[in-house]
């Protein structure tokens, strides 16, 4: 038995130039996507290490060990360019800042009475990322607080 497949002949080409590009560039997308979010977490990852750094490295750390206080310059020398791997750290900005001062306390007075409060020590990391895509430039940025607790 013969059959006729002479109406059908082109069929599956044309249908395969309509949909491979859009499942080729859904593959693209996926992948880049995933490189962004990999990036952000890896941020996320400095941004938390930088602020454990800094929150153990303050000012009772230099009276106990005789050592200096973290400055931003140390933090980001110890503990944000080592880790840095996979970055160009030319495109990479950090900003570190204590609510008062780098000491673990400062004093609040709350209605006549004083009470001892925690410093907390922010660090925030911004990265330039520049897709795989060549899709331009993207802004990732990461935040993390820590309570000074040396």
């Amino acid at each position: 038995m013969r059959l006729n497949h002479s109406k059908r002949a082109g069929v599956t080409v044309v249908e395969s130039a309509v949909v491979y590009p859009i499942v080729f560039l859904l593959v693209v997308g996926l992948i880049v996507g995933s490189w962004g979010v990999f990036r952000y977490q890896e941020l996320a990852s400095l941004a938390r290490r930088a602020s454990r750094w800094a929150s153990v490295h303050g000012t009772q750390y230099a009276f106990d060990t005789k050592r200096p206080a973290a400055t931003p310059q140390d933090i980001y020398d110890n503990a944000i360019a080592p880790y840095a791997i996979g970055f160009d750290t030319s495109r990479l900005t950090y900003s570190v800042t204590w609510n008062t001062d780098n000491a673990p306390y400062h004093t609040v007075d709350v209605n006549g009475s004083v009470t001892a409060s925690r410093n907390i020590v922010t660090v925030t990391i911004n990265y330039q990322w520049l897709p795989e895509a060549f899709l331009g430039q993207i802004q990732l940025s990461s935040t993390s607080n820590m309570p000074m607790c040396y």
